[in-house]
């Protein structure tokens, strides 16, 4: 059990230490910088993953809770709305990113076309009302979690080292999985539309290409990188999401959760927010630019 507590601390710190690499390189270009619209997003995202790591189980934040001496109560109620949260704008805004990136590369002469400057003016917008509604649509697991007791006559279903769910009704326990569930799979769905848009627009390109004789052109294009950097990205997502969703509406429906199954749950959650930084980290060449002047500047003056 210690070996896996060690791969979850290397993972989780793996995860905080890229997401806050590219969150200073995002405000630096945003601030700086003329940026891109995906720049802002990508920022967002960064912050958010870092929220939702520190706040994944038994790592770091209750740690800082616990070293300031916060009852075990406001703590786990604080961490898991905050992680609640999180999860609910990671997947809200990786949607955002997908069908940003359909709309950028949608051809002149689609229907989408005419919306590639309306999404850059509405963008603010769109992330005001997606933090309004999950801080929202998140509150209700306030009132039902809360820290471990002993009691054992209560039933309450222990998620972490210091918090567990309390006993609530069953039709309120399905109707909240339901609200849930729906929120994700159409967020999900438009993900999948947005993902299969793209490939069909990526597929079309590279047979154009081919007949001109420009494949080259077309491996050296910045709106491919990125398109198949957010395709991959919106797989990793959609894969890790079901595993995580299956294993928690699972064991809200039986009130059960063995810990290896906890264990694994909170690898998987972790999962996204480690592999979304390093893929961003390798497949952006400003940052690849950025690191290898770096590295040539140091190798000279030694």
């Amino acid at each position: 059990m210690f070996a896996i507590n060690y791969i979850l601390y290397f993972q989780a710190g793996l995860g905080v230490l890229a997401n806050m690499f590219l969150l200073f390189f995002y405000t630096f270009i945003i601030l700086v910088h003329r940026s891109k619209p995906m720049d802002l997003i990508s920022c967002q995202l960064t912050f958010v993953h870092i929220v939702l790591v520190l706040t994944g189980g038994d790592i770091w934040l209750t740690d800082v809770f616990e070293s300031l001496n916060i009852e075990n109560d406001f703590k786990c109620k604080a961490t898991f709305y905050m992680n609640r949260v999180m999860r609910g704008l990671s997947i809200c805004i990786t949607c955002i990113l997908s069908v940003f990136q359909a709309v950028t590369i949608s051809p002149s002469t689609s229907l989408l076309a005419k919306f590639k400057y309306k999404l850059k003016q509405y963008i603010i917008y769109a992330f005001l009302f997606l933090w309004f509604f999950n801080l929202s649509f998140s509150s209700n697991g306030i009132f039902y979690v809360g820290a471990f007791t002993n009691v054992s006559e209560t039933n309450q279903m222990k998620v972490t080292k210091y918090c567990s769910l309390f006993p609530m009704n069953y039709i309120i326990r399905v109707l909240i999985l339901t609200a849930t569930t729906s929120r994700d799979v159409f967020l999900v769905g438009v993900m999948l539309t947005s993902s299969a848009y793209m490939v069909i627009i990526l597929f079309r390109h590279q047979r154009q290409c081919k007949y001109l004789h420009s494949l080259s052109h077309l491996k050296a294009s910045p709106e491919k990188k990125a398109t198949v950097t957010i395709l991959l990205l919106v797989v990793v997502f959609v894969v890790m999401y079901w595993v995580d969703f299956i294993i928690s509406s699972t064991a809200v429906l039986l009130w059960m959760y063995h810990p290896v199954i906890l264990t694994v749950q909170k690898f998987v959650m972790n999962a996204y927010p480690t592999i979304t930084p390093l893929v961003q980290i390798s497949s952006d060449n400003r940052i690849i630019n950025m690191l290898t002047n770096l590295w040539s500047k140091r190798y000279r003056s030694y």
